[in-house]
């Protein structure tokens, strides 16, 4: 089976005008195949491990700062999971602090975007993104 290059997108964000804003961000994106929101990690391990969301060309955009379960302890808890573990994640946080970048990236993520102040500026993020992810060629899973 050919792959169209569409993605699917798990968004972890608690910030409620930031998800709305990546949500619109993607709307009409044809290389965005669904878009779903948790709120935490908790709801988002939660839902990866249900079997009720698509792996297959997932990509996961999360926040660093949120509460019960916060970016950092989400990217420990995929990466100890042997059915999760090789899913890509990219962060999208407003935490500049280079600790939480270089834990990031230890813990394999695949990018870290500092979450631009101006619409202009996120939107040219998010297409960025997009573009890349489109083009990614996926394992099988």
């Amino acid at each position: 089976m050919e792959d169209d290059g569409r993605i699917h997108l798990l968004l972890v964000e608690d910030d409620l005008l930031d998800a709305l804003n990546v949500q619109r961000a993607f709307r009409g994106v044809d290389a965005v195949e669904s878009v779903t929101v948790a709120q935490d990690g908790v709801e988002a391990i939660n839902l990866l491990r249900s079997g009720a969301f698509p792996l297959r060309r997932l990509v996961i955009l999360i926040d660093l700062r949120m509460p019960r379960m916060n970016g950092l302890e989400f990217l420990r808890e995929i990466r100890h999971d042997p059915k999760l573990h090789w899913l890509p994640v990219v962060v999208l946080t407003t935490s500049a602090d280079e600790e939480d970048r270089a834990q990031a990236y230890r813990m394999n993520v695949a990018g870290y975007f500092l979450k631009p102040v101006n619409l202009g500026a996120f939107k040219q993020a998010m297409s960025t993104f997009t573009e890349y992810w489109s083009k990614v060629t996926f394992p099988r899973a």
